[in-house]
Order: structure tokens, then C-alpha cells, then sequence
């Protein structure tokens, strides 16, 4: 079967092979389903009672604040699970809208079965509870950004912690727009913060290469 192949990809089930993934889900109730473009997956507050595996397309995490804006929490990509780590626990919502940002096909496993399924392999206990701990340290990254009050504190504490090559330099891996994304504040805004942290010298900036030329200057900006 086609949507097995691309279950065996997901991290939840790496490492299990096709005829023991077959096996397994032979033994389980699931559903296939498919979502259109912008359609709601799963809205903010919803119970987490199913293991949601994106086989094909991705799919966005996203609340709005109390003013109205909207932030863009994350992208997830076919084959990785949508809020798999907030299956279980005494406060098992979603804490974001979940939204298709094209047409996907998505593997629903209802908690139950999945509890059954992680009885039955050692190996897919395994890799949930990578997977938890995955998203418990992406979550703690996420608080660190938003507990900074200005943009250019964001942006300092990012460009800080990436790793540089023997000259300096590194490649800022991320698109303006995923930054903006990643902050939760408009793209515009990060442009003019980066621009204006070479204008003060703090960094040089040529095509997404960045070289942090006064680290003291810049880590300043965390404090504010």
C-alpha cells in the first residue's frame, strides 16, 4: 500500500518496516482523510484525541493574539505528525489552529489505538518519546524569542546563537519571512532591524551571510 510506504517515513514509525507497519495497523482501527487548501484541521482548544500523520502536502500552526494579529507558529510537513506531543497529559488541547496549506492526505490514529500500537512495537515507543522531547525543547526556544521585547533583541539573540565558520560568517538558514514567522512580528519589520543593526556596526549582512562584528554591542540588545 501507497499510504504505508509514506507512514514508515514519519518519525513515530522510522525504523519499523513496511510488513510489520502492515501488521500492526491490521490490528487497529485508523482513517485516511483528506484536508482542501486553507481548510481547519483541528481549531485551538480542540481534545488532542488522535494522532494526526500528514502523508501528503503541510499544514500551519496558528493563533491569533488579543489584538488581532495572527502568528504563525510552525509549518509541518508530510511525513511528520500534527501536536503528536500533546496526545496525552491532564491539558491535552490543541493550543494552536491547525490549517492545510494545500490539499493534504492525512493517516488519524484515535489515542486509543495508538496506546495499543505503542504496547505492541518497542521501537515506535521509542521514537514518541524522542518526539517529545523534541517538541518540549522547540516550545522552550519559542517562549525564549516571544520573552524579548523588542525585534532587534529577537533577532540578536537568534543571530547569536547560529554557529560560524573560522572567517566569521554564517548563513542565516532561515528566510526574512520565516524569521518574521519564527518572531511573530511582520516581515518588514525584520528587514529594518537587521538593516539597522549593520547600520550600527553590530553585524554585517551580505545576501543572508551574516558576521557578527561586535558581539558586546549586540547582546545588549537583550536586555532591553
Amino acid at each position: 500500500m501507497d499510504w504505508i510506504e509514506k507512514a514508515s517515513q514519519c518519525p513515530i514509525l522510522t525504523g519499523v518496516d513496511s510488513k510489520t507497519l502492515l501488521e500492526l495497523f491490521g490490528s487497529l482501527q485508523f482513517q485516511i482523510k483528506t484536508f482542501k487548501r486553507d481548510e481547519v484541521m483541528a481549531m485551538q482548544g480542540d481534545e488532542v484525541n488522535r494522532l494526526m500523520i500528514l502523508l501528503e502536502g503541510s499544514a500551519r500552526g496558528e493563533m491569533t493574539d488579543f489584538s488581532g494579529h495572527v502568528i504563525k507558529i510552525e509549518d509541518v510537513a508530510a511525513p511528520r505528525p500534527l501536536a503528536g506531543a500533546f496526545l496525552f497529559g491532564t491539558d491535552n488541547h490543541f493550543p494552536v489552529d491547525v490549517l492545510a496549506n494545500e490539499p493534504v492526505k492525512v493517516l488519524i490514529i484515535y489515542r486509543n489505538e495508538f496506546l495499543k500500537m505503542l504496547r505492541m512495537n518497542d521501537g515506535i515507543l521509542i521514537n514518541y518519546l524522542n518526539l517529545v522531547g523534541s517538541k518540549a525543547q522547540f516550545l522552550s526556544r519559542k517562549i525564549k524569542f516571544l520573552s524579548f521585547k523588542t525585534i532587534k533583541g529577537k533577532i540578536a539573540h537568534y543571530l547569536i546563537g547560529l554557529e560560524y565558520d573560522s572567517s566569521g560568517y554564517t548563513k542565516i538558514p532561515a528566510s526574512q519571512q520565516e524569521l518574521a514567522d519564527l518572531f511573530g512580528v511582520a516581515r518588514p519589520s525584520v528587514a529594518r532591524a537587521i538593516g539597522d543593526l549593520e547600520a550600527e556596526g553590530l553585524i554585517s549582512n551580505q545576501c543572508r551571510m551574516i558576521k557578527i562584528l561586535d558581539k558586546a554591542g549586540l547582546m545588549k540588545y537583550l536586555n532591553e
